[in-house]
């Protein structure tokens, strides 16, 4: 699906030509390129309208939160149609582990997590799984590693109508990628089950989807309001992505174990031989 950029104003002035210069530098697989500009002279925009000619999957790095939140918003409004995503750190506050010696003083590590920020980086994440026109404007918290994204994806749950499963194994598989039944209070991350149906709560989504069986057949699948209820769309089928990044498959924790054990005996042994 190619970028539709929505503005009321045309390019002018010097845009024009670092549009076309800026582009064309893309296509030649330049490494590096530099735009000039005071602030406000419409660097955002003529970015905007490079990316939209060159039409592929586009990483915006800022290097601090503030300053991309303006990009998240200005680049939202330039690409209406389109996946603009926002991926910053989810930490409101972050205290490392520390050890002061001259007062003997341990101090442990704490953190608050934003709740709102996570769901936002797990729809980017979302996004660039399913379509090709997505920017994401991040901090520099998008260069650490979140793990293997094919595992990511293939962790995917999905539902068809018509498709042939038992209601137990679509729970099954939803407790695997981190969703936890919760019959009571009904928030992203969760699922909750009345009978024959099954309602999942996505960790990115704003929106729910409700699963109803007729024995061992998916007979219905329907977006939902989480807070009412009430059905938003009819689905022919639904996906769902995990709830957190950091999914694993069961042997690559069953290493990781075995060799976490091991490392254990030998740094024990060690420690023991110093008294």
């Amino acid at each position: 699906m190619p970028f539709e950029l929505v503005s009321p104003f045309a390019p002018a002035g010097d845009q024009p030509r670092a549009i076309k210069e800026l582009t064309a530098g893309l296509r030649r697989d330049d490494r590096y390129q530099t735009l000039l500009g005071v602030t406000g002279s419409g660097k955002t925009m003529t970015m905007a309208h490079v990316v939209a000619a060159f039409n592929r999957p586009t990483l915006v790095l800022s290097h601090n939160k503030t300053l991309a939140a303006q990009l998240y918003g200005e680049l939202k409004a330039f690409f209406p149609k389109s996946a603009v995503e926002f991926f910053i750190s989810y930490y409101d506050y972050y205290q490392p582990e520390a050890y002061v010696p001259q007062t003997d003083t341990y101090i442990a590590k704490d953190s608050s997590i934003n709740d709102d920020i996570d769901r936002l980086r797990l729809r980017a994440t979302s996004s660039l799984m399913e379509r090709d026109d997505v920017v994401i404007v991040a901090s520099v918290s998008a260069i650490y590693g979140l793990g293997d994204p094919e595992l990511y994806k293939r962790r995917l749950v999905t539902a068809a109508v018509g498709e042939e499963r038992g209601r137990d194994a679509l729970l099954e598989e939803l407790v695997a990628v981190q969703y936890v039944r919760n019959d009571v209070t009904f928030e992203r991350g969760a699922f909750r089950v009345r009978g024959d149906t099954v309602e999942v709560f996505p960790a990115y989504d704003e929106q729910a989807v409700r699963v109803e069986f007729w024995g061992e057949t998916v007979e219905r699948i329907a977006k939902i309001d989480p807070l009412t209820g009430d059905t938003i769309a009819e689905l022919s089928r639904a996906a769902v992505y995990p709830a957190t990044h950091f999914v694993t498959e069961r042997p690559t924790i069953g290493r990781a174990v075995r060799a976490r054990r091991d490392e254990l005996k030998d740094r024990v042994a060690g420690l023991r031989a110093q008294n």
